[in-house]
This record gives C-alpha cells, sequence and structure tokens, in this order.
C-alpha cells in the first residue's frame, strides 16, 4: 500500500477529533447566540461529518485495501458488504448511520427548526456522497439518509426498512431492496405530513423536502444499478467484489 493511498484515512482520523471538538464547542456556545450564527456554524459541520469516509476507512485498517478499488468503487455499505464481509459492512453500517443521526439531533438541539434539521441532514447525505476527503467521490446516501429520517420521521424509516429486508433478502438484489425502501420511505412520509402525523404541526410540511431532495439525490445514485436490473446483469447478494481494472 503507497502512502498516498493511505491520505484519505489519515485526514479522516485527524478530523475526527477536531469535528468532535467543534461538535462539543457548538454545543456549549451556540445556543444563546444568534440563528444565522448557528446556521454558519452547522452546515459546513453537517457537511464535514457527513463526508467522514467510513467506508474507506474501516477497509482501509481492517483489511489494508482501497474501497474504491473494487466492485463499484463506492464506499458505503453494499461495497463493503461484497468486498469485506458482513461484519466489516456492519460496522460501516452503523457509523454511516450516525452520521444523518448526529447533524439531525445537532440541529434539534441547537436551532430546533424543521428547516435546520431538514438542511443539515442533506448536507450531511451530499458529503457522504461527494465527500472532500475522497476527491467527492463517495457512496451512494441510504445510510446517513436513512439515519437522518429515522430522526425526522420514525415511522416512515421503519416502514423503508421493512420493504427494504424482504425485498433484498427474496430478489438477492441489495440496490433493489434500496431504491424500494427510498421510494417507500418518502410516500411514507408525504402520507405522514398530509395526516399531520408528525409533530410540528404545519411546520412539519418542511421535512417533505428532506423525503422528496434526498430521496431523488439517493435514486440517481442508483442508476448505474437501475440501468443494470433491467438489463439482467446487476450483482446479487454473495457475489464478492472484484478488483477494478486499471
Amino acid at each position: 500500500m503507497n502512502r498516498a493511498m493511505s491520505l484519505p484515512a489519515l485526514c479522516t482520523l485527524v478530523a475526527l477529533p477536531l469535528l468532535a471538538v467543534a461538535v462539543g464547542a457548538a454545543l456549549l456556545t451556540l445556543p444563546g447566540a444568534p440563528t444565522a450564527y448557528r446556521y454558519a456554524a452547522l452546515l459546513p459541520l453537517a457537511y464535514l461529518i457527513g463526508a467522514l469516509p467510513w467506508g474507506y476507512v474501516v477497509l482501509y485498517l481492517r483489511r489494508g485495501i482501497d474501497i474504491r478499488e473494487y466492485g463499484s468503487g463506492r464506499t458505503g455499505v453494499s461495497n463493503a458488504l461484497r468486498t469485506a464481509g458482513i461484519r466489516v459492512a456492519g460496522l460501516v453500517l452503523l457509523l454511516d448511520l450516525l452520521k444523518g443521526i448526529v447533524v439531525v439531533l445537532l440541529a434539534r438541539r441547537l436551532i430546533g427548526d424543521p428547516a435546520a434539521e431538514v438542511a443539515v441532514g442533506l448536507l450531511a447525505l451530499i458529503g457522504h456522497n461527494w465527500p472532500v476527503f475522497l476527491g467527492f467521490r463517495g457512496g451512494r446516501g441510504i445510510a446517513p439518509g436513512l439515519g437522518g429520517l429515522a430522526v425526522i420521521a420514525p415511522l416512515a424509516a421503519a416502514l423503508g426498512v421493512l420493504v427494504f429486508i424482504p425485498t433484498t433478502l427474496i430478489s438477492r438484489y441489495l440496490s433493489l431492496g434500496s431504491i424500494l425502501g427510498v421510494l417507500t420511505a418518502c410516500v411514507s412520509l408525504l402520507a405522514l405530513i398530509l395526516l399531520r402525523f408528525n409533530p410540528g404541526g404545519l411546520s412539519s410540511n418542511l421535512y417533505l423536502i428532506y423525503g422528496l431532495l434526498g430521496g431523488s439525490v439517493i435514486i440517481w445514485q442508483h442508476r448505474d444499478n437501475i440501468q443494470r436490473i433491467l438489463q439482467g446483469t446487476e450483482r446479487r447478494i454473495g457475489h464478492p467484489a472484484t478488483r477494478i481494472e486499471s
């Protein structure tokens, strides 16, 4: 493994404690600050938390490989599963979920406005998919998107997971399960908002922006999977990732 390939892992490990300090400082100093200051601090922080490339870092530290050189070249859970197995993928899943959970909870604590939760959730999703630490090439957004939704609308997130699991097990297509799970979560979120089920009354309508924009980004990131599904060439669970030919 050459020195250059380990640079993203090094940058991430250096950035992690700095981001932890930044979060702590925000919790201590921002509650009494003007709203504009709180937004100015939280928005870049949300992107950087989302940009932490856990798929790359975990596989580099555990297996000494660059996940971008295998399978789809993505850094998310699906490629981690095919490249390194279920245990490593489970750790990547947990860490990527936490990115969405942490930023939305932080916005709820410091600002308490649905608009702030939507903004930081989307920025974490953008950071995950286009991380500065990896030259803006990351994952597809499922895990951080689900993490944010689990805070914003737990029932919609749960319904999405309930569709994802049987679809994936029956079809053995992770991508198909993910796509249908996202669509289910978005439709469920819309239904909950129309039924005024979410806390916050009419202001919860803003959460639909998270579902529509976040869901659209995730589906767009799966466009190559959709094409392969239609062509019958999509990789099924159990097919290990192969090294990408240079």
